[in-house]
């Protein structure tokens, strides 16, 4: 699908889309919560439908409200001429903290969700720019990461996302004005998708915070065969037995993790880990386990550039450990279960 298309579908027909499907979903809302409330006592869990019914209600309000503030900011920037400025790019930092904070505080509230971070707390980040390698697994990780970073350690996030995300429209407006890339995690032939994370890792300044997920995708079975598979195929038969050990994520693409390591050399690395989330594989996985009445637990480590090796051998090997321990971690700190009722 041509880019002009996908521009014009995502920002005529599925912004629009959304913004009358929240007027509609307020005007009719009355009739949605009789229904909620005498769909809940047939489902599992306590109140599953009406708690889910307010979270879409307030996820779509927040996307609406992004997107009519954005076209203001947009008028205000000159119709667009500066919307990328340094003042307008910090407007659009507090404006998605400011968001995620309100919205994961009711979400933990409705949903009973708890997050509990492994090791001191709050962990200490290094002073001066940080890259950010965090696994991927589960619905929300991203915005979990993205939360933790602006509202615990007010860093401004410049992050790696896929492609497919760009298809809600306050995400794909608000992180076309910040320092993002929306990437494939399997590229076309001659994208040069490291070039790309490289320059958007190029002149961190102190508080900012390059994000990236090594792995290129949420962990499931099926990627894990096929990552593995593809090792096998490129002729890295030691790296594939490797991968095979590791049960909990993906093999790491060290690609973009040596752009990055490349690019900001004056960088220290955070490592993060999670679990809580990542038995959700599916739609009906995500289903049975809503409302999630449990813990997430988070795990930071520091690693200072010096202790980062000088080579690409040498780095990815240094990467290979690193995830080796993330797994065992996981393995370790498998979610802890704080229902009181059932799922």
């Amino acid at each position: 699908m041509g880019g002009a298309l996908v521009w014009v579908l995502r920002r005529l027909v599925v912004a629009p889309a959304v913004i009358g499907l929240t007027v509609a979903l307020w005007v009719t809302l009355p009739a949605w919560l009789l229904v909620a409330a005498a769909l809940s006592p047939a489902l599992p869990g306590r109140w599953r439908a009406l708690r889910l019914l307010w979270l879409a209600v307030l996820y779509l309000t927040f996307e609406t409200l992004l997107l009519a503030v954005m076209l203001g900011l947009w008028l205000a920037s000159g119709f667009g001429w500066k919307i990328r400025s340094p003042y307008f790019a910090g407007i659009h930092y507090d404006l998605v903290q400011g968001t995620l904070l309100v919205f994961f505080r009711e979400a933990r509230r409705v949903l009973a969700l708890r997050i509990r971070t492994d090791g001191p707390h709050p962990p200490r980040v290094p002073d001066g720019p940080v890259l950010v390698m965090c696994r991927h697994a589960g619905p929300g990780d991203s915005f979990i990461l993205m939360y933790a970073l602006l509202h615990w350690y007010h860093r401004e996030p410049r992050v790696v996302l896929k492609e497919t995300l760009a298809w809600d429209p306050a995400i794909d407006v608000v992180l076309r004005r910040i320092p993002a890339r929306f990437i494939s995690p399997n590229p076309d032939a001659g994208e040069d998708l490291e070039s790309q994370i490289a320059a958007l890792a190029t002149g961190l300044d102190h508080n900012d915070a390059f994000v990236i997920f090594p792995e290129g995708g949420n962990f499931t079975p099926g990627r894990r065969d096929r990552a593995i598979a593809r090792l096998r195929k490129l002729g890295l038969e030691k790296m594939a037995r490797r991968a095979e050990e590791m049960t909990h994520v993906l093999a790491p693409r060290p690609g973009g993790v040596l752009a990055a390591l490349e690019a900001a050399p004056g960088a220290d690395v955070l490592m993060v880990a999670h679990t809580g989330l990542d038995h959700m594989l599916t739609v009906g996985d995500v289903w049975r386990e809503l409302p999630m009445d449990k813990q997430i637990v988070m795990r930071w480590w520091e690693v200072p550039r010096a202790e980062i090796p000088e080579g690409r051998e040498a780095r990815i090997e240094w990467l290979y450990a690193w995830w080796e321990r993330v797994d065992d971690w996981i393995e370790e700190n498998r979610v802890v279960d704080t229902r009181t009722g059932g799922a």
